[in-house]
């Protein structure tokens, strides 16, 4: 808008796509579930097959689950599939797929050794937190 003679500064709205939505509810999920050290990472720009990594540390197999079974509920909630699962019964990793997203629960040894953070170091971080704040209302898809 211009006012006498001078640019009115605006407002950039920006949108978030429904894969970052995704990828806040659940990091939101592993947080409120106690997870540790919740990572968003954005990897749009590496890769074409998935968008986001979320990945969590849980001090027991009964919270990596719990963490699990929490996130799974959201996505089902939002009318998200989940494709794959594995190392339910590993006792130290967890992974779920859901297409746009894939979210890791670690031990924290696991974590460690698996160390995906520098493996994938070119993906930036996701200051997930500040874009909870950010998230549309969303109503079940079962409504």
């Amino acid at each position: 808008m211009i006012s006498a003679g001078f640019i009115q500064p605006f407002q950039v709205i920006r949108t978030m796509t429904p894969s970052l939505q995704h990828a806040v509810l659940a990091a939101k999920a592993c947080d409120e579930f106690r997870g540790k050290e919740v990572v968003v990472l954005d990897l749009t720009a590496i890769t074409a097959i998935f968008d986001y990594f979320i990945i969590a540390t849980a001090t027991s197999g009964r919270q990596m689950s719990a963490i699990a079974e929490e996130v799974h509920r959201v996505m089902k909630d939002i009318g998200s599939r989940r494709y794959g699962l594995e190392g339910q019964d590993s006792g130290s990793w967890l992974l779920q797929d859901y297409g746009d997203i894939v979210l890791h629960v670690f031990t924290e040894e696991s974590r460690q050794t698996y160390d995906l953070e520098h493996l994938w170091g070119d993906a930036p971080q996701v200051d997930w937190k500040k874009l909870v704040a950010e998230l549309p209302v969303m109503e079940s898809a079962e409504n």
